[in-house]
């Protein structure tokens, strides 16, 4: 059966959105408090912008121009927002053609000496598959989320859990990175993240209004390729693996956008700039909109290696989730743009 983009999961009328990734537990910010700082690394380490040949990343140059953000196919949840329609006028800007990787954030900590919120806080999230830590090291699932476990010693170093590396995974997104983490490094690069308006025109590749990067055709082609790292089989229990990955794959894996852009939904979640409200499009600006004012959570676009028409249907061009800004998980991850 060929994996549409359309889902059994309610659309327009629902009233609850699904959560992609758990939020930070507030226990382990209580135990933060106590064991170590609570503001931005960036602060506390001086992180020099613009360091040395510091952001090797090829660029896409986007062009300026018009678009219409928002969802198109009739698959969006109400709870996210993807509606109204609207016109959104942006400059040209430079994005990273790819997810910032494991390579490239690890030369960030080496010159930094940057400690990420998943190892300050000693705990982050792995998809229950994926776990490689002893049994003293989970925590447990998480409310609402069971396939989500909580394990100490999770981190961008230890993808899977302690008894996890990055071997074999040099060229794959960094993963288990929070919304602080991923500002602190542009920071450093003497970058930023991208604004919502803008990750949305890059990720359609100039195919203004189309459900997926790289058209409406299906994410499992008529030839069996896959174009796009999303789950196969039955969700939560069993991956078939049939696009060859279980978790992240490479970030140049499958094909480019029409922008020049790597794997823009699946794979990885993608951390945005801009704060979360559901309501935010029908008063946003026509020109470079940055997202409401206030709200606690910050968006997160793309989806993810996890993402399911059965669960959460959200690999689509206009789809949208959102988290704490500390919060970490092993589906999250970057890519960032000039200033």
């Amino acid at each position: 059966m060929t994996a549409s983009h359309r889902s059994d999961r309610p659309g327009q009328d629902s009233e609850q959105p699904c959560r992609c990734a758990p939020v930070r537990a507030p226990e382990q910010r209580a135990a933060a408090r106590t064991d170590g700082p609570t503001h931005p690394q960036s602060e506390i380490h001086g992180i020099d912008p613009l360091s040395a040949d510091s952001h090797r990343t090829e660029q896409c140059r986007i062009p300026a121009g018009t678009f219409l953000m928002g969802d198109s196919s009739g698959d969006g949840l109400a709870a996210d927002g993807e509606l109204p329609l609207h016109p959104v006028e942006l400059d040209a800007f430079d994005i990273d053609a790819t997810p910032v990787t494991n390579t490239q954030f690890a030369r960030f900590v080496e010159a930094t000496g940057y400690t990420t919120d998943a190892e300050r806080f000693g705990v982050s999230a792995v998809f229950h598959l994926l776990v490689e830590a002893p049994t003293e090291d989970v925590v447990g699932p998480t409310a609402g989320t069971p396939w989500w476990i909580g394990i100490r010693g999770a981190s961008w170093q230890h993808p899977a859990g302690r008894a996890s590396s990055l071997d074999g995974l040099a060229d794959h997104p960094v993963v288990h990175i929070s919304w602080n983490d991923a500002v602190a490094y542009c920071e450093w690069a003497g970058r930023r993240l991208p604004t919502e308006a803008e990750w949305e025109y890059s990720a359609r590749g100039g195919l203004d209004g189309a459900t997926y990067p790289w058209g409406e055709d299906p994410i499992d082609g008529a030839d069996g390729a896959w174009r796009a790292n999303v789950w196969q089989g039955a969700f939560p229990v069993h991956n078939t693996a049939s696009d060859g990955w279980i978790g992240t794959a490479p970030v140049r894996s499958y094909s480019p956008n029409g922008f020049g852009l790597w794997q823009s939904i699946g794979n990885v979640w993608e951390w945005c700039a801009d704060r979360f409200d559901p309501g935010y499009y029908a008063r946003s600006p026509i020109r470079k909109p940055g997202g409401p004012e206030h709200g606690a959570e910050r968006v997160l676009r793309g989806g993810s290696y996890l993402c399911h028409p059965s669960y959460c249907n959200r690999y689509r061009n206009s789809a949208r989730s959102r988290n704490t800004p500390d919060s970490s998980m092993g589906n999250a991850g970057f890519r960032t743009v000039s200033r």
